[in-house]
């Protein structure tokens, strides 16, 4: 799953390979947060007060809606952990809950096995390894972890703080020696006890870990993994006892769901944004060059605590972005960077800097991604003709000899569903990769993925055929390439993956009406999206609301789809944002 506010924030370092990419035909649709007039709201205004005291003025409707936009794009993954939290204070126990591990905060757990369709807590979940998560409260407690000793065993363990950025480097890739080790907040300033292996360091107060353990499909892999998996946990400082503990994680007991349902479900609403905004500009400080946008992200809490009467303004504002901008970056196609056919692709993930909008781009989609250098990530929503991936067709994914996904550790392809969760009701195989022992190759070295209606699941001694398919569930579906431990091509962009291709006859129009849409190309592949904000120092309160946009209004934010941030025009107005279309 940031800038200071009086220059155009920094746009990521991209590899050479993808500098130099030239984007396609598909149009750019701008969601621009413009904001600037009260016509959203409504012509009148109730009267505010004038001052904060101090002589800092209170923003006017126009402001505060700008602000708010603003802020709910800025800070949707950091509410997003935030929300995780909260939710797992209610743990009692290390166990499992909707399918995923859960733990109370300062402590993770993991799964014995792989992830299923049960495993509703997060987007997008890997069934190539065992699945660890903890929250941890590094101001209550700094927190010991264990890296066992996996020995030649591909192992990653991802250390987040509340923005989703990593901060530590710990697997296979990393040579990190197996130890105890001590993960402190960013004001500690104790002395690590005897034994612990080294010490590492969040920027926030709040961080996850996600450990990652991979295991094959061969006969007695999972069991041979497992009394290392045993060895994984996490625990306060004041429960350290100067050696590793054993957790037998088999054993670890179901706990009622919280992760939630429908509206309830853990996420960012915009409903209640608002509340959180205050907590999230205290718990994660400002980088440096930050400082201007949360003295912004400040005043705009302090005027609504001053002037209630802004609320409905600034509750319309972030009700619009969560619409207009957050919603369409749940599709694949809208995230990252384009590549040929149809795939997207991240450079920047866990790693966004100034980034915003890719940051809550893949909060939104796909949240707790790695590093690329850790893990690429090849996302697709469409077939090679652009046209959305429907279950009731059939597809084919060939790798030619000598092709094969280049990952040191593993690649695997997954099939998703609508809600990007494994599908439930398509039996057969999900996912495939460098644990599925009997892929069929072709003759000349090729290997071709086929992704079709879900049938009976392959059973041991099966045809290799069965064993290269993909079952889609009904309705449309991505699909989601992972290389962990990616080669050097992977890592400067010269390899990509091979378009998928349509096998079946597209359905009739009677059909696609049946099926309630009109079959066709998929929406645009490159969605660009702009925040950009008044310089309202630089007028005077009584000044027309018809001010120079030219020199006033400034990207907030850097890149999404791959390319800069588009200038910006100020045409079609709906409902408070300026769409345009080129």
């Amino acid at each position: 799953m940031p800038a200071a506010l009086t220059t155009t924030a920094a746009k990521p370092q991209l590899p050479p390979a993808h500098s130099s990419r030239r984007r396609g035909p598909a149009s750019v649709v701008v969601l621009m947060m413009l904001l600037a007039t009260g016509a959203a709201c409504g012509s009148s205004v109730d009267p505010l007060p004038s001052s904060l005291g101090g002589g800092e003025a209170i923003l006017d409707a126009t402001e505060a809606r700008a602000v708010a936009a603003e802020a709910y794009v800025w800070g949707w993954p950091l509410a997003y952990v935030h929300q995780v939290r909260v939710a797992l204070e209610r743990v009692p126990f290390p166990g499992r809950s909707g399918g995923m591990p859960v733990a109370p905060v300062n402590r993770l757990a993991m799964l014995a096995d792989r992830a299923t369709h049960r495993l509703r807590g997060v987007a997008c979940p890997n069934q190539d390894v065992f699945y660890g998560f903890g929250i941890f409260d590094l101001e209550a407690s700094p927190v010991v972890l264990q890296v066992p000793d996996f020995g030649g065993r591909f192992w990653l363990y991802q250390l987040g703080d509340q923005r989703t950025d990593a901060f530590a480097d710990f697997g296979s890739m990393h040579g990190t020696t197996p130890g105890c080790y001590l993960v402190v907040g960013p004001d500690w300033s104790g002395t690590p006890p005897a034994g612990i292996a080294g010490v590492v360091r969040s920027p926030t107060r709040y961080a996850y870990c996600i450990p990652r353990i991979f295991f094959s499909d061969a006969p007695g892999d999972r069991e041979a993994a497992l009394p290392l998996v045993n060895q994984v946990a996490a625990y306060p400082l004041d429960e350290y006892a100067g050696g590793m503990q054993t957790v037998d994680w088999s054993k670890a007991r179901w706990l009622p769901d919280v992760t939630g349902k429908g509206r309830r479900a853990i996420g960012v609403s915009p409903d209640d944004f608002l509340d959180l905004l205050p907590a999230l500009l205290q718990d994660v400080p400002p980088r440096s060059g930050e400082e201007p946008l949360y003295a912004r992200m400040r005043r705009l809490v302090r005027s609504l605590e001053s002037a209630p009467a802004l609320r409905q303004h600034a509750e319309d504002a972030v009700a619009n972005a969560d619409r207009n901008v957050v919603a369409p970056l749940f599709q694949f196609r809208n995230v990252g960077e384009p590549l040929p056919g149809g795939w997207t692709t991240l450079v920047n993930g866990g790693e966004f800097g100034t980034d915003y909008l890719t940051r809550t781009a893949v909060a939104k989609s796909n949240v707790f991604v790695n590093r690329r250098h850790e893990t690429a990530y090849y996302f697709l929503d469409v077939d090679a003709e652009g046209r959305r991936l429907e279950g009731n067709r059939e597809y084919r994914l060939t790798f030619p000899r000598g092709s094969l996904p280049p990952a040191r550790g593993f690649w695997s392809l997954t099939v998703y569903d609508e809600r990007h969760a494994l599908p439930e009701e398509a039996g057969g195989r999900h996912s495939i990769g460098s644990r599925t022992q009997a892929l069929e190759y072709r003759p000349d070295g090729s290997l071709t993925i086929t992704i079709g209606p879900g049938e009976e699941p392959a059973r041991e001694g099966s045809s290799p055929t069965a064993c290269s398919r993909l079952a889609a569930p009904a309705g449309g579906f991505s699909l989601y390439l992972r290389l962990y431990w990616p080669e050097q091509s992977v890592v400067d962009g010269s390899w990509s993956p091979p378009a998928l291709l349509a096998t079946s006859r597209p359905r009739t129009p009677a059909e696609s009406d049946q099926a309630g849409h009109v079959e066709g190309s998929a929406p645009s592949q490159d969605l660009a999206v702009s925040l950009t904000y008044v310089d309202f120092e630089g007028r005077s309160r009584g000044s027309s609301p018809d001010i120079d946009r030219s020199s006033v209004f400034q990207p907030l934010t850097g890149r999404l789809g791959g390319a800069p941030m588009l200038p910006l025009a100020f045409e079609r107005k709906r409902g408070g944002l300026d769409v345009r279309i080129q």
